[in-house]
């Protein structure tokens, strides 16, 4: 199996998780966790899809996915407690997530000759929306508006990329350091409580 696509899984099947988690802190039942779980995990990469034309959309031609998605919801319905007290291993899978959804929606972007700067919206769009679509429908603001270093890691990660690609670099070696490049600036900002400079201050 390609590594990309196995990253893709994983990502996949943690950001389910979150999702469900999520819905618990909101007591919400086991159907409206499904649901937040399934339009974490596919969220990004439905919009992604449906912006660029490519029909049906990957899910529906993997069904890989779902059967990925659907484990990580029953997996965090029966075993909530224990899946929360695995918190620095899903921030890891997540982070890996988000820098494997970042290129591969690049990628899948340029393939179709969108201009680059296009195409680095395409890689941002398949990391986050799915987790600002969960925010919105548990009355959260989106954690990428507020909070941690996430968007950005994902558009530095996406330039690095661009700038190897267009110097002709192997396009192994391309993913390679753009999925380290925005996993190092994710652990970084946690580790010293790195945060964009707010509007307005407290």
């Amino acid at each position: 199996m390609d590594l990309l696509l196995l990253f893709d899984y994983i990502g996949t099947f943690v950001f389910a998780i979150s999702g469900v988690l999520t819905a618990a802190e909101k007591r919400l039942d086991f159907f409206g966790a499904t649901v937040i779980g399934f339009v974490t995990a596919i969220g990004g990469g439905t919009l992604r899809d449906i912006l660029l034309g490519d029909l049906p959309v990957a899910w529906m031609r993997n069904t890989t996915y779902f059967w990925v998605i659907l484990a990580a919801v029953v997996v965090t319905i029966l075993f909530r407690k224990q899946v929360m007290n695995l918190k620095r291993t899903l921030f890891l899978f997540d982070t890996i997530g988000i820098a494997t959804f970042t290129v591969i929606g690049l990628k899948k972007a340029l393939v179709m000759d969108i201009d680059p700067s296009m195409a680095v919206l395409m890689g941002l769009s398949s990391a986050v929306v799915g987790g600002v679509i969960r925010d919105i429908l548990c009355n959260e603001v989106p954690l990428i508006l507020h909070r941690e270093v996430y968007a950005t890691a994902c558009i530095g990660g996406a330039l690095a990329f661009l700038l190897l690609y267009n110097l002709n670099v192997p396009e192994v070696i391309c993913e390679i350091v753009a999925v380290a490049l925005i996993i190092i600036i994710r652990i970084v900002a946690i580790r010293f409580n790195i945060t964009l400079p707010r509007l307005i201050k407290d």
